[in-house]
């Protein structure tokens, strides 16, 4: 069973987890864990894109991001 977003209301799944240290001000946006972290938050796509850090914390996006390129035009 796929893992839901921890946002309320949200209804997509979870494709991003959200984990900080309070002591270095820091939080990591990082690729969906294998399982759960209790310590965490799973967040989709549009909740982790849109993620911005307390003032004076620091967000580090750690994500593996896969780019697909399409070729418009030769080039020549």
């Amino acid at each position: 069973m796929a893992r839901q977003c921890t946002r309320q209301g949200c209804v997509h799944p979870a494709a991003v987890t959200l984990t900080y240290q309070y002591a270095r001000s820091v939080a990591w946006l990082d690729d969906l864990t294998a399982e759960r972290d209790p310590h965490a938050y799973d967040l989709c796509n549009q909740h982790a894109d849109r993620t911005k850090p307390p003032t004076g914390w620091h967000l580090e996006d750690r994500r593996h991001r896969n780019h697909v390129y399409t070729a418009t035009r030769l080039a020549g």
